[in-house]
Formats: structure tokens, C-alpha cells, sequence
């Protein structure tokens, strides 16, 4: 696992060691430059320094010294072009001295000369480059030896730092580890400036975490409030069915019994639907849906309970189908979860013909309004009063003196299903005196593709 103490340890350090080879680089140079303007100085105080002196006859041979650390090299003609002094004979230079400085090209590198005209000799004194070099380089890492040295306690120190700074961290996360599963309250622990958007996020992320489970409480705890009644009617039932002697009475008991499951498989199966489609659930990939054939299978999915009750379902006129459409026609498609908005308009209709009396009808419309996709679904039954509208979205809740009962769930469905697709439920009364229900949704754009499509 990365740790950010070592990787700025190691960052510091690296960056901190090229600055110090680019500075040892510009040192060098800069003593290279140094030692060439100071040695020319005393190549010419050494050949001022012999302009007085005598020199004549023929010089003997010097003894052989093979000292390397004999720097400078003299050599004195007379006006006659006759070398009348020489200081270090092993090495060879031009015949010619070339008044002033120079650098000679020699069988052993290049020597820096200085040469000048004195009453009647010509002196020439001369310095190899190599040792000019090494003097350079020897005055800088004397000067550089020193930060060489600190590296390694500043490398010491670089750590103590950074383990300084990132010391509120380990508080937070000691003070987060230390908490109990129940405890969502907000973080306040004091933290640097550049910590503080982390303790945002996961503030932000502990309250919406606050909410789902506190949603899943009242979910849990409204299913066994709910469950407790239907389930107390199973058992009654149950000994009932157990009490009967005769065949007919046992017959009534297991019929009561039947359709006593039957509502309480409804509950769990709409429960288990709402904990899916809570807002705070996670969310599915979305994909354009055409609205339009999804409701064309519902109609036909329904059809037969409509029947079996005697309830016209249409679509609305305006909203059919073209018989053969146009290549270029688009139908109307939303962004969204197929599957959620199946169910969504499923409770819609199940709750159209649940509630619309035997003779009545139920109409489906879909148009396009701008930007928006709109489905309304309207029936003949008995509707709801304008003050109970809002409430009808609650969990469980149920209209006092209204057939069939049902679990008070269906609306809840609905809605929880909007909000996570960010669609807008509305109810309204419909022109044959019944519930009108409307979803507004955002149309998808143009450009997106409806899966398993195909190009014309």
C-alpha cells in the first residue's frame, strides 16, 4: 500500500538531490572560472617576477623530479632563439611563444601558457589545464561536502515533519474507528484546510447513510406492524379450517384461508418492491425507454383482468400507434430502469382497475409536451378527495370506507420510483369523475440509442 509519508520522503529528497547536482554542476563551473582568472594572475606575477633576472650561458640539466604535483613550467629564450632556462624539461612546448595568454595543444593535453618580452629575453611560463581542472573541482566539493553531509539528517527531519502533518489524519481515523455502528452524527474533528473536503464528503456520505437506514427502520418496523394483522388472520383461519366438521364449513375456511395468503403474498411481494425502488437504494444503469411499446405490452398483460371485470382499457386516440410509422418518426423515450418503470406503471394500472367499477373505463394517454414525456392514466371509479392526495403516497395508508381494500402500497411504489428517476407525479380529477394520475418525465435525448434497436 502506498504511504504518503515514504512517497514524500522520497520526493523531497530526490528533488532536493538535483538541486544540489545542478548546484554542484554551476559550483564547478563557476571555480572552473574562478581558478582561471586567479592562475592566469599568478602565471603573469611569475613571469613578472623574472623579468629582472639574469640569464645566461647554457643551463644545466635540473635534476629529474617526477613529483606530478609540480605545476608550472618555465622557459626562457634569449634574443637569439636560444633556450637559456628551463624549469621542467620533461615537458615540450612550441619553439614560438605567442606574447600574452595562450592555450597550447601538447602531447600531454593542453597547458595554459603566458608568455612576455623582457630587455632581451622571451619568458614563458605555463600550467597544465588538467590540474586547473582538478583544483576546480576539489574547491567545489569543498564547498558542497557540507549539504552532502545533510542529506541524510534532513531526510530525518523530512520525516518527523511529515509525520507532524499528517498527524490530525491519524486522529480522524482513530476518532472514526472509534465509533459504534449506531453513531451517524457528523464528524468535528479539527482538521487542516486541505483535509477538510474528505470530512465533507464523508459527513455528507454519513448523512445520506443516516437516511437509508433510517428509512429501512421505518420500512421494517411499518412491514411488521402491517404483517401483524393479516398473519393473526391466517392463524384464526388456520384453526378454523382445523375446527370444521363438515365439508362445506371447511370448504368457506380454506377459501377465507386462500385469499388471506393471497393478500399477504400481495404485501410482501409490494414490500420487497419498495425496498428496491427507494431513492436512496442503488441505482441501476439507465438506458432510453420507449414508452410507448412498454405501454402497449401493459395494456395487453391487462386486458384480460379488465375483462374478466367488465372495464374498458384504451389508449387515447390522439396517442395510438401509427399503423405504419414513418422511418424518421421518433416515439417518445425517456432515460430510465426498464424494469422499474414496468412496475411503475403496472401499480397505475392494477390500482385503475382495482378501484373503477364493473362497467367503467380506463384510458392511457402518452404525448410529447417540449421536452417532456407525459402519461396520464385515468379511470371512472370513485377518485380521491383533493385534502387526501398528498397523503396517498404514504406507506400504508389506506382510505377509510373504500373497496377493495388493498395494502396502502401501490402509490407508495409508484412514487418512490419517480424520485429515483427524477420523474414527477401528479393527481388530478378526470373527466369521468375519477383519478387522473400524470408522470412528467424528461424526454431522452435524440442521439440515444434504445437498446436491442435496430438501424432501418
Amino acid at each position: 500500500m502506498s504511504s504518503i509519508r515514504r512517497n514524500l520522503l522520497f520526493a523531497l529528497l530526490g528533488a532536493m538531490l538535483l538541486a544540489l547536482l545542478a548546484g554542484a554542476w554551476a559550483t564547478y563551473r563557476a571555480e572552473v572560472q574562478q581558478a582561471d582568472l586567479l592562475l592566469d594572475y599568478h602565471l603573469r606575477q611569475i613571469a613578472l617576477a623574472l623579468r629582472d633576472q639574469g640569464f645566461g650561458g647554457v643551463p644545466a640539466p635540473p635534476l629529474r623530479s617526477d613529483d606530478n604535483n609540480f605545476d608550472y613550467s618555465i622557459q626562457v629564450w634569449n634574443e637569439d632563439g636560444v633556450t637559456v632556462y628551463y624549469s621542467y624539461p620533461q615537458h615540450v612546448f612550441p619553439n614560438r611563444a605567442q606574447l600574452g595568454y595562450a592555450t597550447v595543444q601538447t602531447e600531454e593535453g593542453p597547458w595554459r601558457v603566458f608568455a612576455m618580452q623582457s630587455r632581451t629575453e622571451v619568458i614563458q611560463v605555463a600550467q597544465p589545464m588538467t590540474r586547473r581542472d582538478q583544483l576546480a573541482a576539489h574547491a567545489a566539493w569543498q564547498s558542497l561536502r557540507p549539504f552532502l553531509l545533510l542529506i541524510p539528517l534532513m531526510g530525518a527531519l523530512i520525516w518527523l515533519v511529515v509525520g507532524r502533518g499528517l498527524a490530525p489524519i491519524a486522529r480522524l481515523a482513530s476518532a472514526i474507528g472509534a465509533r459504534t455502528p449506531a453513531a451517524m452524527d457528523p464528524v468535528s474533528e479539527q482538521v487542516p484546510v486541505e483535509v477538510q473536503p474528505l470530512v465533507r464528503a464523508l459527513n455528507d456520505l454519513l448523512s445520506r447513510l443516516q437516511a437509508a437506514l433510517q428509512a429501512q427502520r421505518q420500512l421494517v418496523a411499518d412491514a411488521a406492524h402491517e404483517l401483524r394483522t393479516p398473519l393473526a388472520a391466517l392463524l384464526l383461519q388456520t384453526q378454523l379450517v382445523e375446527r370444521a366438521d363438515a365439508a362445506p364449513a371447511r370448504a368457506a375456511a380454506l377459501a377465507e384461508l386462500r385469499l388471506g395468503l393471497q393478500r399477504a403474498t400481495r404485501v410482501v411481494q409490494q414490500l420487497l418492491t419498495l425496498a428496491r425502488e427507494e431513492p436512496a437504494a442503488l441505482s441501476t444503469a439507465v438506458a432510453p425507454v420507449a414508452l410507448d411499446a412498454l405501454l402497449e405490452a401493459l395494456l395487453e398483460e391487462y386486458r384480460p383482468l379488465a375483462a374478466a371485470k367488465n372495464i374498458a382499457i384504451t389508449r387515447s386516440a390522439a396517442t395510438q400507434p401509427p399503423a405504419t410509422p414513418s422511418p424518421a418518426a421518433q416515439p417518445p423515450r425517456v432515460m430510465g430502469d426498464e424494469a422499474s418503470l414496468h412496475t411503475l406503471f403496472a401499480n397505475l394500472l392494477d390500482n385503475a382497475l382495482r378501484y373503477t367499477p364493473a362497467g367503467g373505463a380506463v384510458t392511457v394517454s402518452l404525448r410529447q409536451q417540449g421536452a417532456a414525456v407525459v402519461v396520464s392514466i385515468e379511470d371512472s371509479g370513485p377518485g380521491i378527495p383533493t385534502h387526501e392526495r398528498q397523503r396517498v403516497f404514504d406507506r400504508f395508508y389506506r382510505r377509510a370506507g373504500v373497496e377493495p381494500e388493498g395494502s396502502g402500497l401501490g402509490l407508495a411504489i409508484v412514487k418512490a420510483i419517480a424520485d429515483r428517476h427524477g420523474f414527477k407525479v401528479s393527481l388530478d380529477s378526470a373527466a369521468a369523475g375519477g383519478l387522473s394520475v400524470r408522470i412528467e418525465a424528461p424526454a431522452a435525448p435524440a442521439a440515444a440509442a434504445v437498446p436491442g434497436a435496430t438501424a432501418a
